[in-house]
């Protein structure tokens, strides 16, 4: 009733190598590359992505401060309203 998904085309003189889930390492060199590659793409990275982000943040603190402003009553607009 059709092939499966992964033998939709027939490929000829192609070899693959395969190796089991259960003979690999989950987190091989994790310690030793892993966390230094972290952090020297952070640190790559921190002067391209910190300053559109602090001026979101302050934008955005900003606009949240002039709305709560916005929001309050003048009492000397209510003094003769009794």
């Amino acid at each position: 009733m059709g092939r499966n998904f992964g033998e939709l085309a027939k490929i000829r003189h192609v070899i693959t190598y395969t190796i089991s889930p259960f003979e690999q390492k989950a987190f091989p060199n994790y310690f030793s590359k892993g966390i230094p590659n972290v952090w020297r793409r952070i640190t790559s990275s921190f002067f391209k992505v910190a300053p559109p982000m602090i001026l979101m943040y302050t934008c955005y603190t900003w606009g949240n401060h002039v709305y709560e402003q916005g929001k309050r009553k003048i009492a000397t607009d209510y003094e003769n309203d009794e």
